[in-house]
């Protein structure tokens, strides 16, 4: 599935991150987030492959969406889930700053747990803190591991935490002890990725933040070795009983595997706008750069992928 499928894959995301940051900095996050999923379904409805959509963005907003259960593709070819967001931070790309992504991913059938969109509480640590660090620690108890993991001091730390009254009571425990908190407006999915790559700053993503994302956060990491620990967080009765039906369990703790535990993964990612590891797409004369995260569990690859999409031959002015 690597070879045929994870380079198309990556032009979904792409087509997707062209017509969001064509739609960037106009102030209106749905608009952006329409045109990336009319971008990304047109696309992927090419691909010779019977795709099947078992995490969609926009039920709780009533944004546009990929929904759950959608069928993708040809019908030719694999059976294959798809987890995805056509555009992870809406607000970033509506007001043009920093940190949008379009991003999927990809397992065999019954490979991606089918989560609701609903809240998760997570802590996504890198590769060497996995199975060291519990959910149910307090910050201070989890930062000393981390830590001592890392051989680092606590106060080196910096832990990506989304800035919402819920997460309060978190934010002073991580400060209390020590460790440096980097507020983000939205989009925790990323940084969860980023906590498996060396040097990107980021040692820890902990508090509530949206279920979808955690389920391809775990995605990304099965590729990098990083683990998600989580635990759903419904707000009422409804979402629990929408959640069991689903086939979750709010009480238990969900782990990397079991949230995106696939033989064969593929993760896909494409800035929109300027972030700590990918460039946001870039627009020339005749032309679009982008900039891409390609991984699958296969090959064991990592490729960052700089392509250059010439719309009109006759008009191109590529600059570096």
């Amino acid at each position: 599935m690597e070879k045929s499928l994870a380079l198309q894959l990556s032009h979904a995301t792409e087509v997707a991150a062209m017509a969001a940051a064509r739609a960037a900095g106009l102030g209106d996050k749905n608009h952006a987030d329409g045109e990336a999923v009319k971008a990304m379904r047109a696309y992927l409805n090419q691909v010779d492959f019977n795709g099947q959509v078992v995490i969609g963005e926009g039920e709780r907003d009533e944004a546009p969406m990929l929904f759950i259960g959608e069928k993708l593709g040809t019908g030719r070819g694999k059976l294959v889930d798809i987890a995805v967001d056509p555009l992870e931070n809406t607000n970033a790309t509506a007001n043009m700053t920093g940190r949008a992504i379009t991003v999927l991913a990809a397992s065999e059938r019954g490979g991606l747990f089918n989560a609701p969109d609903i809240y998760m509480n997570k802590l996504i640590v890198g590769p060497e803190a996995a199975d060291k660090v519990n959910i149910d620690y307090s910050p201070a108890k989890n930062l000393k591991i981390l830590a001592e993991v890392l051989d680092r001091e606590i106060r080196d730390l910096v832990v990506v935490v989304l800035d919402r009254p819920r997460n309060e009571e978190l934010v002073l425990g991580i400060r209390k002890a020590g460790a440096r908190v980097r507020l983000i407006a939205d989009g925790d999915l990323f940084p969860g990725i980023a906590v498996a790559i060396s040097g990107a700053g980021v040692h820890a993503v902990m508090g509530i933040g949206a279920a979808p994302e955690g389920v391809i956060t775990a995605a990304g990491l099965r590729c990098l070795r990083g683990q998600v620990q989580a635990r759903f967080w419904p707000k009422d009765k409804l979402q629990e009983k929408r959640l069991r039906k689903m086939g979750g369990d709010p009480h238990k703790i969900y782990k990397t595997e079991q949230l995106a535990g696939g033989k064969e993964i593929i993760f896909c990612a494409t800035g929109v706008t300027d972030g700590d590891l990918l460039r946001g797409v870039r627009f020339f004369g005749g032309g679009a750069r982008t900039h891409t995260l390609v991984m699958n569990t296969i090959s064991n690859k990592i490729r960052f992928i700089d392509t250059t999409h010439v719309f009109d031959k006759n008009r191109i002015e590529y600059r570096i």
